[in-house]
């Protein structure tokens, strides 16, 4: 195996403990095993978005694309398009995905769209200094909610799930080795696929704790089986103190077209032809 250095220079600005180290070192070993399986590191491209999560571009040495609150999915999407050899991986905080961009995400597991999005799950606005989120528990107290966010959170599995997505996963960020496993699956899948990591805020919403003593790694599990991953998927509803299932919750079957497959293969009417339509359709409105 080669040497890769996917290093760069920026300073790592995250705080000492964050979940964030864990997705990096992860995402960072994937990307050299992949190379070095014969993946050209140019047919990697990252995007992020707006929030601690999306530093993480800075810290690795490949293509890299930042973009607004919420809009990972659809410049993730844009790009696979217009270049369906490349591998393209979206990172995205919960507010980020779950909160601004909930609609592009449900859109992509509908589509298909074969690029995988690793949401960075602290179950807090952590850039912002502790506001809630869509899967922040009932009763959190932030700088928003002082007295305890009202609202139950929804499920992001159990609603990835419903949404078509093909590959559903879950990992912790005190669990590399499963990190590591579950994103090169994700990234091989032909297909949509979502990894959420619950990974911990320690300053604003500390729950290493909380995780360990309830976290577990499914075994004997059928991940090809839709009502069984919507099962284990509803065993933790992100509010509920019970044990947290771990590991990939549902793998389509790989028969399906994607839609970046779908929208390269149709018909593309050339310059001179389209322009001769678009006058003779003027020419009629105008009569």
């Amino acid at each position: 195996m080669s040497q890769i250095n996917l290093n760069t220079h920026a300073k790592n600005t995250w705080c000492i403990g964050c979940g964030n180290f864990a997705i990096l070192n992860a995402i960072r070993l994937v990307i050299t095993e992949l190379i070095n399986e014969g993946t050209p590191a140019e047919n990697f491209v990252l995007v992020s978005g707006i929030g601690c999560h999306a530093k993480i571009v800075d810290y690795i040495n490949i293509n890299s694309f930042y973009s607004l609150h919420g809009r990972v999915v659809p410049v993730a999407t844009a790009i696979k398009i217009a270049n369906p050899s490349l591998k393209v991986i979206g990172f995205s905080g919960d507010g980020d995905s779950y909160g601004e961009g909930l609609e592009h995400l449900l859109f992509a597991a509908k589509r298909n769209i074969d690029i995988t999005m690793i949401i960075h799950n602290n179950r807090v606005y952590g850039l912002t200094t502790g506001q809630f989120t869509p899967t922040s528990p009932t009763g959190f107290k932030g700088r928003s909610t002082p007295y305890g966010n009202v609202e139950k959170p929804f499920n992001p599995i159990e609603l990835m799930l419903a949404s078509n997505a093909s590959f559903v996963a879950r990992g912790f960020s005190h669990g590399i080795d499963l990190l590591k496993k579950i994103f090169k699956q994700a990234i091989l899948h032909k297909g949509f696929s979502i990894v959420a990591v619950l990974q911990v805020c320690v300053t604003f919403y500390n729950m290493y704790k909380y995780y360990d003593e309830r976290v577990y790694v499914m075994e004997n599990h059928n991940e090809n089986d839709f009502e069984q991953a919507m099962k284990k998927a509803r065993e933790w509803d992100y509010n509920s103190d019970t044990k947290i299932p771990l590991g990939i919750f549902y793998r389509k079957a790989q028969t399906e077209s994607t839609f970046d497959e779908i929208v390269n293969q149709a018909k593309v009417v050339d310059y001179v032809d389209r322009k001769k339509k678009i006058d003779e359709l003027l020419k009629e409105i105008t009569i």
